[in-house]
């Protein structure tokens, strides 16, 4: 194949994340024998992604994002203005929305689905003007972001993740916030308030079991108990995304919401700290189109 008819891909990595270590070369030339010319930028910190795909957009007909779930949230909004289409290589420790788009972890097949070159208009959630893909919190998850020793999540991985949550619940207070839905506000007293936009997050709890990632909406739950170790009877259903079906457990679904708490608290999205209440949440429906397997799927009723 002549080189000029080639597709340029643009490919940012994240050596820093959990399998970043692994050689990325394999990969690079099965996209290269896909057809793609690719160009290889590295970034040491999630907010010079952005900066990358703004810079070199100019040089590309795709984005490829190697690494975890908030190195792809951070690439979101850059991709968002550029247009171009994007490709994941999963190499973080969840990797939640490879998982709700059915993209391989393993990182060879994972560049097949590029190169094959099936697309999926997807949705994208905003908090404060920051891009999330799975899920934005405040509370537990927020506490849990900003505890988890990096260390430990890379050596560890998921059991990592659930050594922090304990040391998490076993300090957790709830806190009182005003959700706002359609102009009307509600009072309420919680431990977490989760906005998702897709369908997986925190290595595969499903946000709500209807929710898919082109769905047009949010979903939104609260966790309103007074003893949070009921939490472990509610797993079950967390994993299923039942979880609404607990009095304790406050669900809603919308475009967009509002939070305010008593002074600032952080927000999390897909694993990162990114802003702080208050906080605008806001879904932009099939903003971004993004290899992935095509499937037939049975659409979701409104």
């Amino acid at each position: 194949m002549n080189v000029s008819t080639k597709r340029r891909a643009l490919l940012v990595l994240n050596p820093k994340a959990r399998c970043g270590q692994e050689a990325i070369a394999p990969v690079v030339q099965r996209l290269e024998a896909g057809g793609l010319s690719v160009t290889v930028e590295t970034f040491e910190a999630l907010p010079e992604i952005a900066r990358d795909i703004v810079r070199l957009r100019h040089i590309a007909d795709l984005v490829i994002v190697c690494g975890g779930d908030g190195s792809v949230s951070s690439a979101a909004v850059a991709v968002m203005e550029s247009g171009l289409p994007m490709g994941i290589i999963p190499m973080g420790t969840a990797n939640d929305l490879a998982r709700t788009l059915n993209i391989p972890t393993d990182l060879l097949r994972a560049a097949d689905v590029i190169v094959r070159g099936g697309t999926r208009l997807i949705d994208v959630g905003t908090v404060n003007g920051h891009a999330f893909f799975n899920v934005a919190s405040i509370g537990l998850s927020s506490k849990l972001a900003q505890g988890l020793d990096p260390a430990l999540k890379k050596r560890f991985g998921r059991l990592g993740y659930a050594l922090a949550a304990l040391k998490v619940l076993t300090g957790a207070v709830p806190f009182e916030a005003r959700i706002t839905e359609k102009g009307t506000a509600i009072e309420a007293k919680t431990y977490q308030i989760a906005v998702g936009n897709g369908r997986h997050y925190g290595g595969g709890v499903i946000v709500e079991e209807t929710a898919e990632i082109d769905d047009g909406h949010l979903d939104l739950y609260s966790l309103e108990m007074t003893n949070l170790w009921k939490l472990a009877l509610m797993l079950r259903s967390f994993r299923s995304g039942t979880h609404g079906a607990w009095s304790e457990v406050r669900t809603a679904r919308c475009v967009e919401f509002d939070i305010e708490t008593n002074g600032p608290m952080p927000v999390n999205t897909d694993g990162e700290i990114v802003t702080s209440t208050p906080a605008h949440f806001k879904v932009h429906p099939k903003a971004i189109s993004v290899f992935a397997p095509v499937t037939a799927r049975v659409p979701v009723a409104p």
